[in-house]
């Protein structure tokens, strides 16, 4: 996708962002940040959750199950969309894990802009790749 050392720095910033609003668990931005296929989405938060997007710009892609926290230090992982569930798991890496196994196909860095320049970039590529 359309990445640099600039969009490197975006997400980067953004990883920084959910640390420092104190809003998610710190194993859990530990476990998922030392995942590379994580690490290069951008990260947000809602409700002590931690999402990932595929681009960088609100608004964000729903398209990658998300993880929330549960009792007793536990988790739950839901998603993508929010009437979705994909159920308990008991630690931070359980819960990585099972975001990752449900990871979009060709889930990329992110794209750096939004939802709508992401898609309009896809479906150029996806010409291209036709022609």
């Amino acid at each position: 996708m359309n990445r640099d050392a600039a969009g490197d720095a975006v997400i980067e910033a953004g990883w920084q962002k959910v640390r420092d609003d104190g809003r998610v668990r710190p194993e859990l931005l530990e476990a998922a940040y030392a995942e590379p296929s994580l690490r290069h989405l951008y990260p947000w938060t809602g409700m002590g959750e931690l999402h990932f997007s595929r681009c960088t710009e609100w608004q964000w892609t729903w398209d990658i199950p998300y993880i929330q926290p549960a009792a007793d230090d536990s988790y739950w992982v839901s998603g993508p969309l929010r009437s979705q569930t994909v159920g308990p798991a008991a630690t931070a890496q359980d819960a990585i894990a099972m975001v990752i196994q449900r990871l979009p196909v060709g889930c990329g860095p992110a794209f750096v802009g939004t939802r709508e320049e992401l898609a309009a970039h896809e479906a150029t590529a996806q010409q291209a790749d036709e022609g």
